[in-house]
């Protein structure tokens, strides 16, 4: 670059509507190396990431929904001395973990699928949605959404999160990230 062009920052976080048909309201996030346009990883992707889920769910409750790897889920728990609960025959989940236990867990399991929910109905057991989890996967969802603020299947590997949400539209979403990732040189925008 010759002197006087503006430098891009090294990363960006894509917000967007999606259309996955069936009257369901989604949005995508994608954390993206700016100039490559390959997903972030590793321990940075982390770090953003574990900033990014609890500024999008505010000051509400939020979970994270593990349904696969579960021993080693457990396993990686224990060692952190992180709290979760079994929730149903597959599934366990992890209730508002710590910032640093957050970042630790999007590091450790980067290349599994999860999902997160938040709002009031996160901060009590939704046995059906759990043993629907067990079964179904992050399809589960789907069905469950509008009784939450939001659910989100997670795919940080792929730097993927798709947001189901009755509330939220991608503009609240920027706007709660904003200051999320202020810290960070990450350009947020919105495709066409």
């Amino acid at each position: 670059m010759g002197s006087g062009a503006l430098e891009l920052p090294p990363y960006s976080l894509d917000v967007q509507a999606l259309d996955l048909g069936n009257d369901v309201k989604a949005v995508g996030l994608e954390l993206v190396e700016t100039e490559n346009r390959e997903p972030v990883r590793g321990a940075e992707a982390a770090e953003i990431w574990s900033e990014v889920f609890p500024a999008v769910a505010a000051k509400e409750t939020y979970v994270m929904d593990f349904f696969s790897h579960l021993d080693r889920v457990r396993e990686f728990c224990k060692m952190r001395k992180i709290e979760w609960r079994e929730a149903a025959e597959r599934c366990i989940v992890i209730s508002s973990p710590s910032a640093d236990e957050l970042r630790q867990l999007l590091e450790r399991f980067e290349g599994e699928t999860f999902g997160m929910r938040a709002g009031t109905t996160a901060e009590t057991p939704d046995a059906a949605l759990e043993g629907d989890l067990s079964k179904r996967g992050l399809d589960a969802y789907q069905d469950a959404y509008t009784r939450y603020t939001f659910c989100a299947v997670c795919e940080p590997e792929d730097g993927w999160v798709t947001i189901l949400s009755e509330t939220l539209w991608p503009s609240e979403i920027i706007r709660r990230l904003r200051p999320a990732v202020q810290r960070f040189d990450v350009h947020i925008a919105r495709p066409n």
